[in-house]
């Protein structure tokens, strides 16, 4: 992602000073996990300035789960009547008293007026500070960090705020975001790539074990090859679109990840002869583009397979393929909420410069544009095959974040995020220290998923094929090349659409781990929410035919199961589905899933959560019928 590095400029002569201790000043944010690898070097000169940005709490956010269970949940009389964008920005927005106390407090300080900018949308205040001012002002100290390989930047460990603010602040930046992965020259495509959060890695994206399609491809071995064929036997998949132009369903990809069009028109040749041609209909956001120049499995394979299978299970539904992020710069997941919601956009960006892009990019062919705010409404479904680590992430930014997706199952949309290929541990197998720090090994404690874990998303897990069973034979959690991603946050509480399930597991089927491992307090987020087959899938990448594996597949094939519910609801007259999770925890939608009960998600020196009878920590509440599935939601208002 973008790096604070030490781009900053001097304009007068200061003195740093340690600031001085302050009454009343309580701790407001604390950096989330020590940086591996990189030292503390020096104390930050005083007179560098820095583009401070406070992020001002949103109003009535504690109404948030209640007014979206009141769309969301079966048994409300106001299901399905979805707001909005301008309702929902209106209901949320900071109140002016918080903005004036904020004001108030920054002027008392010392910021003059003409330098103190409230952001078109309200939800920030902008100003440009020195590093002794803001010391003063946050009482903290900033420091350089350097790592090995040269490279700089510049954080706080934490950061404090008078008492009587923090009520009306959510986060402030820069401060104690920091970028744990090293960062490659922007000008190095290839390397760049490894870098960001929102790029599918050897940790983060579809896995493949080397084999290829050496026979033909049918219903028999589907143990060994999933096809689309093989995807419709598994969840009855036989519905076609009747009112495609109603409906929309949205993949949202990072550049420089991209599909190749030879290798779509072959997929589609092969399993769907009359789509050839076909493309996704290209939304850029922040300058995002499907570059051809590098191409590899890495570049390629998330995309491809994304698009290969949701066009094909939805065609001729419109597909929008959300390209975040431009080729110097990248982007992160608060880019692409930028693009369908411009209420989240702010001054200068609102994101995170330690894990989005920022924009305009004025680098030497950065997009050098407005960033892209409030683009397109918000797709019906959208599916993200991406995630980072929970750990890495501040409870601040986390907490803004998922209540945008929140706000988005409001406005009408089934937001879904892969759960995660390590199991119970983070990406590419990290787990934690006894201080819930991620440490590259030794490590023994879970690490959850993010945003898997944020209780309005619906996080999808990988099951498979037994080796010699059939697609009429119960699949298990995925344990072939990935493990399908799982547990219990350490964030976010239970929201209570997921109570009695999750209860029911820990009472019947207790985990035989303790505190030390997972956050075992019975009250907080679990996942995934449900699964879909995650291995042995018949991908075209590069022009072959490989295998792939991962919950990167599971989650746009159960989008593309709701996409179809959607397009049935739309052709009787009825809105999108929205948010689904408080419907697919409903007992009365219990037996439309298939129960997984077989299968561990191994991680951190430990076989991981178990499967059980209804919902686990593995596969969720198991896997769609899409015939009933379909009918129950026609049932619906």
């Amino acid at each position: 992602m973008f790096l604070l590095f030490l781009q900053v400029f001097a304009i007068c002569s200061l003195v740093a000073a340690a600031p001085s201790r302050r009454a009343n000043y309580v701790v407001h944010e604390r950096r989330a996990a020590e940086p591996v690898a990189w030292m503390k070097t020096r104390r930050l000169g005083g007179h560098n300035v820095l583009p401070l940005r406070v992020g001002l709490a949103q109003q009535n956010l504690h109404e948030l789960e209640d007014l979206l269970m009141s769309i969301a949940h079966p048994d409300s009389p106001t299901y399905g009547q979805h707001w909005s964008p301008e309702r929902v920005a209106a209901h949320f927005s900071p109140s002016e008293d918080t903005i004036s106390t904020v004001k108030d407090w920054l002027t008392t300080e010392g910021f003059r007026g003409d330098r103190i900018r409230v952001s078109p949308s309200k939800g920030w205040i902008d100003v440009n500070a020195t590093v002794s001012e803001i010391e003063s002002l946050l009482n903290t100290e900033y420091h350089v960090y350097t790592h090995p390989s040269g490279h700089e930047q510049i954080s706080c460990e934490s950061y404090s705020l008078p008492d009587h603010i923090r009520e009306h602040v959510e986060l402030i930046k820069p401060t104690v975001h920091f970028v744990h992965r090293v960062p490659d020259d922007p000008a190095l495509l290839r390397k760049r790539s490894k870098t960001h959060l929102g790029a599918p890695t050897q940790s983060s994206g579809p896995k493949t074990n080397g084999a290829t399609v050496t026979e033909p491809m049918t219903l028999t071995n589907c143990d060994r090859f999933t096809t689309p064929e093989c995807l419709r036997r598994l969840y009855s998949i036989n519905y076609k679109p009747a009112a495609p132009q109603l409906n929309s369903y949205g993949i949202v990809e990072f550049t420089p990840q991209a599909y190749l069009a030879n290798d779509l028109n072959l997929f589609f040749r092969t399993f769907f002869k009359n789509q050839t041609q076909t493309r996704p209909k290209l939304v850029s956001i922040d300058g995002g583009v499907v570059q051809q120049k590098t191409k590899s499995f890495s570049y390629n394979g998330e995309s491809d397979l994304d698009l290969e299978y949701a066009m094909g299970l939805t065609d001729p539904t419109p597909l929008y393929l959300l390209q975040t992020g431009d080729l110097v710069e990248g982007a992160g997941f608060d880019n692409w909420l930028d693009a369908v919601d411009g209420s989240f956009c702010t001054f200068d960006g609102g994101d995170d410069p330690t894990q989005d892009g920022i924009y305009p990019d004025t680098r030497p062919g950065g997009y050098n544009k407005p960033e892209s705010c409030g683009i397109i409404k918000p797709p019906n479904v959208v599916s993200i095959s991406y995630s980072q680590d929970e750990s890495t992430a501040t409870e601040h930014y986390a907490i803004r974040q998922c209540n945008e997706y929140g706000k988005l199952g409001m406005m009408g949309s089934t937001v879904l995020y892969s759960s995660g290929d390590f199991g119970v541990a983070g990406n590419g197998g990290v787990c934690l220290n006894a201080n819930g720090q991620p440490v590259p090994s030794g490590g023994t404690k879970f690490n959850p998923s993010f945003p898997a874990t944020c209780p309005f998303v619906t996080a999808v897990g990988a099951t498979q094929i037994n080796p010699g069973s059939t697609v009429q034979d119960p699949e298990s959690a995925c344990e072939t090349v990935i493990y399908s991603g799982g547990g219990f946050s350490n964030i976010f509480p239970m929201p209570s659409y997921q109570g009695s399930a999750v209860s029911n597991y820990l009472v019947n089927h207790p985990p035989p781990y303790s505190a030390k491992q997972y956050n075992n307090s019975g009250t907080v987020r679990a996942y995934p929410d449900l699964s879909a087959n995650g291995a042995n899938y018949v991908v075209i990448i590069d022009g072959k035919l490989e295998l792939v594996y991962g919950t990167s597949a599971s989650a746009p094939v159960v989008g593309s199961i709701f996409t179809l519910i959607n397009d049935a609801r739309l052709a009787h007259g009825k809105g999108p589905i929205g948010f689904i999770n408080p419907l697919i925890y409903n007992p009365l939608f219990s037996s439309l899933f298939h129960d997984i009960t077989k299968g561990n998600n191994p991680g951190c020196g430990t076989p991981g959560f178990s499967t059980a009878k209804g919902w686990d920590p593995v596969t969720g509440v198991g896997t769609p019928n899409t015939t009933l599935l379909l009918t129950k939601f026609l049932s619906l208002p």
